[in-house]
């Protein structure tokens, strides 16, 4: 498993010379939170560029989209007043333009918001699919996930994680009053942020055993999670048993997550690497581009 050349395009000079030949849309860990206005507004200046481009019609999101989730109920259970003064209001009434103009929201689980239902994405014309996901782009399929189950080195969360994508833990969670799963939130991503600090890059990084294996049937993987953007290329054999061995390559294409630059200056800068599909009239494509807001 090799790292391609990495040479990143621009995405707001892609949009801007190349506006009609972008149809999908995937991003992955944005990790908003009321906390973070800087990443919402990000995002929300992404879906204006996407309500203006004339044949985008799927937008993917590969999970982390919130920091945490603790249930659809925690948004959906407010008094209409409270709603109109929430943090999520905005992204709601942006996606919902974007289901009448024609553009259909994938939602994928992530580590951080595997609560989401589909209850909740229904409130903008939404679909919550499951991993992993095959996305069709001209001749190609690509497998869409969100990437941690790639992540089989780290015994302990890949221990963590069957437990909590159980359907029986998750209807327990839901039954919890909000003030409890909050709580049980704010632990986990205190307990993330010390395991980070004392796991190897390498534990927390996918498996090459594991990509393989997620590459065998279809042309390309696109995925997030490891907050590591690059396009790697992967040597498959053909026919490993014969003495003569064929190579495919196929692309790994990783996703980067939403990142806020000098923190502490007036104007926070936010960027992210996203994918976008291209389609002309001779070929398609994927490409991972430089997103940045503002606008430099």
């Amino acid at each position: 498993m090799s790292n391609q050349d990495f040479a990143i395009s621009s995405y707001h000079h892609l949009i801007t010379t190349r506006p009609y030949d972008i149809n999908r849309v995937v991003i992955s860990d944005l990790h908003l939170s009321a906390d973070e206005p800087a990443l919402v507004q990000a995002f929300l200046a992404l879906l204006d560029d996407v309500l203006v481009l004339p044949n985008v019609h799927q937008l993917y999101i590969l999970g982390d989209w919130f920091d945490a989730w603790i249930g659809d109920d925690a948004y959906l259970s407010l008094s209409a007043t409270e709603q109109k003064h929430h943090w999520l209001t905005p992204l709601i009434t942006k996606l919902t333009e974007l289901k009448n103009k024609g553009c259909q929201s994938f939602v994928m689980h992530g580590n951080r918001d595997f609560l989401i239902g589909q209850d909740f994405c229904d409130s903008f014309g939404g679909q919550l699919i499951d991993e992993p996901y095959l996305l069709k782009l001209g001749k190609m399929t690509y497998r869409l996930e969100h990437g941690d189950a790639l992540c089989t080195d780290d015994k302990r969360y890949q221990r963590f994680r069957k437990v909590m994508r159980n359907p029986l833990v998750q209807w327990l969670l839901l039954k919890q009053p909000l003030y409890k799963r909050q709580a049980l939130a704010q632990k986990i991503r205190s307990q993330s942020a010390l395991d980070k600090s004392a796991k190897s890059l390498q534990i927390m990084d996918v498996n090459e055993q594991a990509v393989t294996c997620a590459l065998k049937k279809v042309d390309g993987l696109i995925h997030g999670h490891t907050h590591r953007p690059a396009c790697h290329q992967t040597h498959l054999a053909l026919n490993a048993k014969a003495r003569s061995q064929t190579l495919e390559f196929k692309k790994r294409y990783v996703l980067g997550d939403w990142r806020i630059l000098d923190p502490d200056t007036r104007c926070e800068q936010v960027q992210a690497v996203i994918g976008l599909a291209l389609d002309t009239q001779i070929s398609s494509s994927f490409e991972l581009v430089k997103f940045e807001w503002p606008t430099r």
